[in-house]
C-alpha cells in the first residue's frame, strides 16, 4: 500500500513553498546544491531576508537585556547586511556566509526562527524557578 499525499497536505509539509513561489519564467542559477536533500531555492536571497526579518522580528517580543537577543539579533543583522552587499549576487552572499551553499543558509535562518519563537514561549530571560546545585555552571575550574 503506497502513501500518497494530497496537495493541501504536501504544501502544509514544504512551508517555504506557501511563501516563495517562484514565476514560471524563474530559473535555478545553479543545477545543483552539491548536497543530497538540498535542493536549489530558486528564491535564495528573498527567502534568506524574510527570514531574517521574521527572526528580528520575533526577537523584539524579548526583553533587551536577554543575552540571547543580543546574540542572534547582532548576527542576524549582519547576515543581512551581508545580503544587502551582495546587491542580489548569490556566489558573493555564499562566499560571505558561513554556511557553503545559500540554501543550507535559509535552512539555518528557518530553524533559528524557530528557536526564537521557542525561546519567546519557553520566557528563556526569566529567572530559574529552582536554585541550581553549587558548582553546577562552574566549567574546567572556572568560578
Amino acid at each position: 500500500m503506497a502513501f500518497r499525499l494530497t496537495r493541501p497536505l504536501a504544501q502544509a509539509l514544504r512551508p517555504t513553498a506557501r511563501v516563495f513561489q517562484a514565476t514560471p519564467t524563474t530559473t535555478p542559477l545553479k543545477a545543483t546544491t552539491g548536497q543530497t536533500g538540498l535542493h536549489v531555492h530558486r528564491n535564495a536571497i528573498p527567502a534568506l531576508k524574510f527570514y531574517y526579518n521574521e527572526t528580528l522580528s520575533v526577537l523584539n517580543a524579548m526583553p533587551e537585556s536577554s543575552v540571547y537577543r543580543q546574540g542572534v539579533e547582532a548576527l542576524t543583522q549582519q547576515k543581512l547586511s551581508v545580503l544587502d552587499a551582495a546587491n542580489g549576487d548569490i556566489m558573493a552572499a555564499e562566499s560571505q556566509l558561513e554556511e557553503d551553499v545559500i540554501e543550507e543558509s535559509i535552512k539555518v535562518a528557518r530553524d533559528e526562527l524557530h528557536l526564537a519563537k521557542k525561546m519567546v514561549e519557553w520566557k528563556a530571560w526569566e529567572p530559574l524557578e529552582e536554585k541550581p546545585e553549587p558548582g553546577q555552571w562552574e566549567y574546567f575550574g572556572q568560578q
